[in-house]
């Protein structure tokens, strides 16, 4: 049974930041699976690190919009849906990313292991062609500080390489006159794999003024060179003109109607355009004894916001945000093994350069022009990594990276009041993480790490400040020391359980200070602390019932000042999830999930919050397969209770609006169709 397969496959394919692929060895296993860059074999049982792994087709189906939609049921990850295409999903890792106005802050996303975070630290999720992802690894806890800056977590997707021709159509359709089309075109050989993928996605959203338009073409090519060497070159096109923004709601008017929107984003034609291009090429060396990797890459970000309001006073920098930013880096890593052990030396450097306009909001139209600045950022780091086999049971793994960021502004508008806000900083830290994990049983091992991080602002973070124009000089780098203890166990009928504990300390962390209209300051808290737990369950329950289960709990509090013992705004303190797959017959799939998250604090004095909910989905799918040709159908029912709930938080939003509303109940459906050749 396919399904069943998928779901219970054991293929961790290894972050890169751990250079070994994860191989499960049990007395109720058969097979031992290695899918991995580095091909390099440590049992999963004794990797000190909680790291999940998530099969796409285990997942519900869905539109393919909303990278969330994969990360669900992961522990310790808040996934936030705002509904709102303008601001992007935003994740959440122990805390990690809950200041983001939009997009991922304080999380490093990869995909196949090229960096998707800029040089800076910030992220969105909507560049990712989610037609081409095959799997995902989340990365939490100390070790994940070893990826420098932003290593709150680490996110890594990885696309489905093409192992056959074919070609696949598919189309998906939704409520509020939502559609999505999506072309795969492939094309394989014993050593060279092409891929063109395309989409077009429209709709007119949930709530008035809530439209959105986004085309994405990719192309992808695999070369397999000779038995050492092998290529990948990738480029994707993630063009979004239309993007509306209905803004967030007020408790009150989140209560008397959820669909509604607010007048100032209509009266002001709150909106925001997206065009993102990236290529890449990596090449991977193989040998007896080691692998290498050397992998470049660049691209260019177009960005145009419109923000609720006119900002055409002197000390403004305006309300229509422009910025065309160009970005490029390289990376290269060798890993030596040994016989019970290996290290990994690498070198990354990265560049970001964005020219910032802004100009006044008049009435919707692109008015005077108050802001004219160049923006640099180069993040330059170094690290080593290693791994030993200390004995039978033990194991220690561990490592240390430098990193130097240096952050540069030359501003160009000084007609108004003669104020020039140019200036530039930077930033060096050293960030280590070492662990030790014991295998006291054939299915059965814990382990201990602690690590050290820090994380810098990004330029955006760095852009305004509450009073006056220019850059917020008082922003600085936030440094954080981890702990996490685990229990791995595999269990018959490949049942696998993880249980985790955890402690972050952080000085200085970045914090939402304001939040006005789309526009966002922010500050450093002295210290911060969070505390939390996490459990995940997965397996078979009988040969067509399978079942994902995980509970997060986290508490992360203010540790002095005013603030001492409040929560930290924006992180829900517990979560749970549930997914039962049932195949009756090899064709049909059923599947249920359940998602409950706890009441989460919209501000520093958490008089404040978003009420806890409970929500279920549920979706069939049905294939049929006749010669070379396979049909796939099916149909989803989100929040079948029709439950009003808030999907995200606007954190410290100075107006009241920190309502992100969710939908209602919603129906959608999908069809492919592809055929071999």
């Amino acid at each position: 049974m396919l399904y069943s397969a998928v779901f219970r496959k054991l293929t961790y394919t290894g972050l890169p930041l751990l250079a070994a692929s994860f191989v499960v060895h049990s007395a109720d296993v058969d097979e031992t699976v290695v899918v991995t860059a580095t091909q390099s074999e440590t049992p999963w049982l004794t990797t000190a690190a909680s790291i999940d792994r998530v099969n796409v087709e285990s997942t519900l189906p869905s539109m393919k919009v909303d990278a969330g939609d994969a990360l669900a049921g992961v522990a310790g990850i808040q996934a936030d849906n705002r509904y709102n295409y303008a601001q992007d999903t935003r994740l959440v890792v122990r805390g990690f990313g809950s200041r983001a106005a939009f997009g991922v802050r304080g999380l490093q996303l990869n995909v196949d292991g090229i960096p998707l975070s800029m040089p800076d630290g910030q992220a969105q999720t909507s560049s990712i062609f989610l037609d081409s992802i095959d799997s995902l690894e989340v990365l939490r806890g100390p070790l994940a500080t070893l990826y420098g800056n932003s290593g709150g977590g680490v996110v890594e997707w990885f696309s489905r390489k093409p192992t056959e021709t074919s070609l696949e159509w598919g189309g998906q359709f939704s409520e509020n006159d939502t559609q999505r089309y999506n072309v795969n075109a492939q094309w394989a050989t014993d050593n060279k794999q092409l891929q063109l993928l395309a989409s077009d996605f429209q709709t007119d959203g949930p709530r008035r003024h809530n439209s959105a338009e986004r085309q994405q073409q990719a192309v992808r090519w695999y070369h397999q060179w000779d038995d050492q060497n092998r290529f990948i070159i990738r480029y994707d096109n993630n063009d979004a003109p239309l993007l509306q923004d209905p803004s967030a709601l007020t408790p009150e008017a989140w209560r008397e109607d959820p669909t509604q929107t607010v007048q100032r984003a209509v009266d002001f034609n709150t909106r925001k355009d997206i065009h993102h291009r990236q290529g890449s090429f990596s090449w991977f060396h193989e040998r007896d004894n080691g692998e290498g990797l050397v992998s470049l890459w660049q691209g260019d970000r177009d960005i145009e916001q419109f923000l609720p309001f006119a900002g055409d006073d002197n000390t403004s920098s305006g309300a229509v945000i422009d910025v065309s930013r160009q970005f490029e880096g390289a990376h290269a890593r060798w890993r030596q093994r040994g016989v019970n052990w290996s290290a990994t030396v690498g070198a990354q450097i990265e560049r970001q350069q964005d020219h910032r306009f802004g100009y006044v909001n008049d009435s919707g139209e692109k008015g005077d022009l108050r802001r004219n600045e160049f923006n640099w950022i180069e993040n330059a780091s170094a690290y080593l990594r290693f791994q030993w086999q200390l004995s039978e049971q033990w194991s220690a793994s561990g490592g240390v990276r430098y990193s130097d960021i240096n952050y540069e502004v030359k501003d160009y508008f000084t007609e108004l009041d003669n104020s020039d806000d140019s200036g530039n900083s930077d930033f060096s830290e050293t960030t280590a993480a070492v662990s030790v994990t014991w295998q006291f049983l054939p299915t059965s091992a814990t382990y201990l790490s602690v690590g050290q991080g820090f994380e810098t602002p990004t330029l955006t973070e760095l852009a305004y400040r509450n009073q006056g124009s220019g850059l917020n000089r008082e922003l600085g780098p936030s440094t954080n020391d981890q702990w996490e203890w685990g229990i791995k166990h595999q269990l018959p009928q490949n049942w696998r359980l993880h249980f985790a504990f955890f402690g972050i300390k952080s000085e200085d962390e970045i914090l939402v200070d304001q939040s006005n209209d789309g526009r966002t300051t922010y500050r450093n808290a002295s210290e911060t602390s969070r505390e939390g737990a996490e459990l995940s369950i997965n397996g078979a329950l009988t040969q067509q019932l399978e079942l994902l289960l995980s509970y997060s709990y986290i508490d992360a509090t203010f540790d002095n000042g005013p603030l001492q013992g409040n929560q930290l705004p924006g992180v829900a303190k517990s979560q749970g999830y549930l997914r039962l797959n049932w195949q009756p017959t090899e064709q049909w799939l059923v599947q249920l999930a359940g998602q409950y998250r706890n009441e989460t604090p919209v501000n520093d004095a958490n008089d404040t919050f978003a009420p806890s909910y409970t929500t279920w989905d549920i979706a069939v799918s049905r294939d049929w397969q006749w010669s070379k040709s396979e049909l796939d159908v099916w149909a989803r029912v989100d929040n079948i209770t029709d439950k009003d709930y808030v999907g995200a938080v606007v954190v410290n939003q100075g107006s009241g609006r920190s309502f992100e509303p969710a939908v209602g109940r919603q129906a959608s459906v999908g069809i492919s169709w592809r055929r071999r050749f």
